[in-house]
C-alpha cells in the first residue's frame, strides 16, 4: 500500500476542467480499449484518435508498450507489477481529462478489479469501457509480436490468455468485435457512441 504524506496538499488550479472543456469544444473522458494480446486494441485506438484529431478534437493515445518505456519501466508482468502499471495508468488518464483532453488507453488490463478501481478514480461517465472482443484462437492466429508462441513454449511467464488469466468486462460501456468485423466499422462504432454520449459533437452531413 501506497502511503501518502499528510505535509502533501491539494492546489486546486483556477483554469478549471470546464474551462477547458469549453476551449477545445468538447468534454473530456477516458476511453479505456481493453482485450487480449492481438485483440486489435492499440490499432483501434490509433484509428479512433485520428478519427477525432479530423474532428479537432484534443486526444493522447497511452499505449501499452510505449508506457513500459518511460514511467512503468521498473515493472515486471507478475500479478503485482499489473496492478502498479494499471494504477500509474490510471492517475495519468485522470490528469487528462482534467486537461480537458479524450486520452485513450490501450492495455490488455486483464483484471476487473483494476479497471473498477480506475473507474472510480473520475466521475460518473468519465470512464468509458471498450472491450474489444477477439477470441484466443483469433488473436493467437494473428501473433503479429510472436508473443503466444513464446508463451506456449514457455519463454513468457505469466501470459494472459495462456498461463495468466483474462477476465473479460462484465458490462463494459461498448462491445467491439474486433475479432469479425473491419478497423473501419469498429471506430465508427465508437465514434458514434461518444457523439451520443455528447462528449463529442455530430459531424455535419
Amino acid at each position: 500500500m501506497i502511503m501518502k504524506s499528510s505535509n502533501v496538499v491539494w492546489h486546486q488550479s483556477t483554469v478549471t476542467r470546464q474551462n477547458r472543456q469549453e476551449q477545445n469544444g468538447h468534454l473530456s473522458a477516458i476511453l479505456w480499449f481493453t482485450g487480449l494480446s492481438g485483440a486489435g486494441k492499440s490499432t483501434l485506438a490509433h484509428a479512433v484518435e485520428d478519427a477525432l484529431c479530423k474532428m479537432n478534437c484534443r486526444t493522447f493515445v497511452i499505449d501499452g508498450d510505449n508506457i513500459r518505456h518511460g514511467l512503468c519501466a521498473d515493472l515486471g508482468f507478475s500479478s503485482e507489477d499489473r496492478v502498479e502499471n494499471i494504477r500509474r495508468i490510471g492517475e495519468v488518464a485522470k490528469l487528462f481529462t482534467e486537461a480537458g483532453i479524450i486520452v485513450l488507453s490501450a492495455f490488455i488490463s486483464p483484471f476487473r478489479a483494476d479497471r473498477d478501481r480506475v473507474r472510480e478514480l473520475v466521475p460518473e461517465g468519465d470512464f468509458i469501457e471498450i472491450y474489444c472482443q477477439a477470441s484466443l484462437e483469433v488473436c493467437e492466429g494473428r501473433d503479429v509480436k510472436g508473443l503466444y508462441k513464446k508463451a506456449r513454449s514457455g519463454e513468457i511467464p505469466n501470459f494472459t490468455g495462456i498461463s495468466s488469466p483474462y477476465e473479460s468486462p462484465e458490462e463494459p460501456e461498448i462491445i467491439v468485435k474486433t475479432g469479425e468485423d473491419s478497423l473501419e466499422a469498429c471506430a465508427q462504432q465508437v465514434i458514434e457512441f461518444l457523439q451520443v454520449r455528447g462528449i463529442v459533437q455530430p459531424t455535419s452531413a
